[in-house]
């Protein structure tokens, strides 16, 4: 015989989902306040490791350090929640135990919502102040006349290579700047908007944004031209001024100024990947996973090239980026920046550091630090 609507047990399965739901929210909540006990907790003993470091005259912020516990923490990671949302937990632990010992500022190329800017809140978090600037000059500038503690500077592109203004002030200020951290930023561009795509007939980016996603850009918008401006968060902004237009920019500058997001991730590769130099006054301390940072000026005669880079074979350093760069001083001459495996303080850099100095004619270590991992790994 069928149960009439008004028989009790015709609702005993929804009431008893409903009780279960009750007890695990009831579970969350107690693990809410435990979480809150242990990261105050956390804090405190953070507060006291501040203390000690401004009585022995150390800095707060500590690449090698923060990259030990960044190690740890994900070894002893196993799920369910994934390696991008432990890391972002940490990540903003980290900041705000740093800014109780002190609350730092960093310098990056602005506008907000840059790609340079997502790479400093990357490395700092969101408890740092961060101090915007019109070109990468500036964030050199800032730094020198210690209006920042760090500054936040793009070293190369996995599609468009070396950033030039970045070398050439490392080129002015050798002795004055030091590559304490990288950061690897994976870049991914969307066509952001107010109106439907069909209707796009300007497109604004930086330019390298609209070079990364040429062959997307000619194949869906044939009918469009396409304008670069300083940056991927001001071609967003202009979105909001002018009817019929889009932006290549990020997800963020999306938020920021409230546009639609008519495709995503339309760069050309998808493993676009921008590379991020910290500049501080010092270098890092050893984590055993380093890089090592210099440039060097060579006779210009034939095989000096070859020979220094001998050099780094014969002591079995592998060299993981090399750049030429024009030196503005003498006609025909040449800087060579290269970065490699390894430390400063390590027994076979210090023998390649040393050969290299009899060498060539200057060499300039611009900083050893912890080898980055990309967003995601």
């Amino acid at each position: 015989m069928a149960r009439s609507k008004s028989d009790p047990s015709s609702n005993s399965a929804p009431d008893k989902g409903a009780a279960h739901l009750t007890t695990l929210r009831g579970q969350i909540d107690k693990l809410d306040l435990h979480i809150l006990e242990l990261v105050n907790k956390r804090a405190s003993v953070a507060a006291q490791i501040g203390k000690v470091k401004a009585d022995q005259g150390g800095d707060v912020f500590s690449a090698a350090r923060e990259e030990e516990v960044l190690t740890n923490v994900l070894k002893a990671h196993e799920g369910p929640l994934s390696t991008v949302t432990v890391k972002a937990i940490f990540r903003e632990l980290i900041s705000g135990s740093r800014a109780i010992q002190k609350q730092q500022k960093i310098a990056y190329l602005g506008p907000e919502y840059s790609y340079s800017h997502l790479a400093a809140i990357q490395r700092f978090g969101e408890a740092a102040i961060y101090n915007r600037t019109a070109n990468i000059a500036a964030v050199f500038e800032e730094l020198i006349r210690k209006h920042a503690d760090f500054g936040v500077v793009p070293l190369e592109n996995s599609t468009d290579g070396r950033v030039v203004d970045t070398l050439e002030m490392f080129m002015r200020f050798p002795d004055q700047v030091k590559i304490c951290s990288e950061i690897r930023l994976r870049v991914r561009h969307h066509l952001l908007a107010n109106c439907a795509q069909a209707e796009v007939r300007r497109v604004y980016s930086k330019e390298q944004a609209l070079s990364q996603c040429r062959n997307w850009l000619s194949k869906n918008l044939p009918n469009a031209t396409f304008h670069p401006v300083s940056s991927t968060a001001d071609a967003a902004r202009l979105v909001q001024t002018e009817p019929n237009v889009a932006a290549v920019a990020s997800r963020e500058a999306a938020v920021r100024y409230n546009l639609g997001i008519l495709a995503e991730n339309i760069a050309d590769s998808p493993f676009n990947e921008t590379r991020f130099a910290v500049i501080g006054a010092t270098d890092s301390t050893k984590t055993g996973a380093d890089k090592t940072a210099l440039m060097f000026q060579i006779s210009h005669t034939p095989g000096s090239l070859a020979d220094v880079l001998t050099a780094f074979k014969q002591n079995k350093i592998n060299l993981t980026w090399i750049e030429s760069f024009p030196f503005r001083e003498a006609k025909g001459e040449y800087v060579f920046f290269v970065d490699f495996d390894g430390h400063r303080d390590d027994t076979r850099v210090k023998k390649v550091l040393a050969v290299l100095e009899d060498m060539c004619e200057s060499v300039t270590v611009l900083g050893s630090f912890p080898l980055a991992r990309a967003d995601g790994e």
